[in-house]
């Protein structure tokens, strides 16, 4: 039951946080063709936002809600994160697109901590694409891999938001400081609103994430386990 509300939770932070973005997108900042001088494109808030974030963090959570086998929900994950990754991919182009050369994207924390989670993101759904889906790996190198996979995961989500935010501080002082843009005004408390609702949906799904899955199912276990310890009553 706490994990169905925390995913109801998750839902509502996510849409709080899409409609956020497109708000900023459509009525304050509509750049949706990425161009050259062009420093941040609105493109790639969109994607990494919206496409990267918001879209892994409902793949994390597809176990927990999803009707059906475990082949089922594993495929949809695997989907579900393939489609993160590609938007991450095309969003990482819109910066690069944006500027002039490859290494002139890389001079803050946002932007190297943003390289390293896009990179263990495409480790990571290559290894479990591997792992859990070609025919001749051994059950047993699953399960060995699978806690490294569920920690990976979630060291990638954890840097996917710590990248978020940081790109919204490094975004808000460039608009400040640049733009004169002032501390209080539409933009700011849309990029303060934004950070503060990433922020709950990272904690949230990680917490779903680890959350017992099996609770209701290791109960069962034992209750066997402990019907079979007990003598064997004779049946007229």
């Amino acid at each position: 039951m706490a994990s169905v509300s925390l995913v109801l939770l998750a839902r509502l932070s996510g849409l709080v946080i899409a409609l956020l973005v497109l708000y900023w997108a459509l009525l304050l900042k509509s750049n949706f063709v990425p161009r050259q001088g062009l420093t941040n494109s609105t493109l790639h808030a969109l994607l990494m936002v919206i496409g990267f974030i918001f879209v892994s963090g409902e793949a994390i959570l597809i176990h927990r809600w999803l009707p059906g086998s475990r082949k089922t929900k594993k495929a949809v994950h695997l989907w579900l994160q393939g489609v993160a990754l590609v938007s991450a991919l095309f969003g990482i182009w819109t910066k690069f697109h944006s500027q002039l050369g490859f290494f002139s994207n890389f001079y803050s924390l946002h932007s190297w901590i943003g390289l390293l989670s896009v990179s263990l993101f495409s480790a990571q759904w290559v290894a479990g694409f591997l792992s859990f889906w070609h025919r001749g790996e051994v059950r047993t190198t699953r399960t060995k891999f699978l806690p490294w996979h569920v920690f990976l995961g979630l060291y990638t989500y954890g840097l996917a938001i710590a990248t978020a935010e940081t790109g919204l501080l490094e975004r808000l002082t460039f608009l400040q400081t640049k733009r004169n843009v002032p501390k209080r005004c539409p933009e700011s408390l849309i990029f303060n609103g934004l950070g503060l609702c990433l922020a709950l949906l990272g904690g949230i799904v990680v917490t779903a994430a680890v959350l017992p899955k099996y609770q209701s199912r290791l109960s069962d276990e034992k209750l066997v386990y402990s019907s079979q310890d007990r003598p064997k009553c004779l049946t007229s």
